[in-house]
């Protein structure tokens, strides 16, 4: 759903407020729910009522990586139904994961995380705008 949460799975608390704080800032009144693992991510995917407008999730991450993640989401028959956009959002942009991403999987974006305020602003209000635009199984 459109206004269903955002997921976000970033293991940096730090990084996780200014993603919070800059969605703040664009007025984007979807709830942002936040993992520090994609362990918990997947625990609140299985359980969960809701269904998350999209999935934002870095690839280094502690226990399993954003790579393994999504692999484990994309297996799983009741998650892919439910047809959550992913998208990789990382300070690893390696062409192996780009490509691993693309290639190996279902991934809607693999954006390299900026180091300014108002560069990570700018991919954020990109991401949310296309896919309160786009048309997938979610939107009706």
């Amino acid at each position: 759903m459109k206004n269903g949460p955002i997921v976000l799975v970033e293991d940096n608390a730090d990084d996780k407020d200014l993603m919070e704080h800059i969605l703040n800032s664009l007025e984007v009144a979807n709830k942002l729910v936040w993992f520090d693992s994609c362990l918990d991510a997947w625990d609140y995917l299985c359980s969960t009522p809701d269904n998350p407008f999209l999935i934002l999730s870095d690839i280094n991450l502690p226990k399993q990586t954003g790579l393994e993640f999504k692999r484990r989401i994309d297996a799983d028959p009741q998650l892919r139904r439910k047809s959550i956009p992913f998208i990789f959002y990382s300070t690893s942009a390696s062409p192996s994961e780009v490509n691993q991403a693309y290639t190996e999987m279902t991934v809607q974006g693999y954006f390299l995380k900026k180091s300014s305020y108002e560069d990570i602003k700018k991919d954020l209000r990109i991401i949310i705008d296309y896919w309160k635009a786009c048309r997938h199984p979610n939107t009706h």
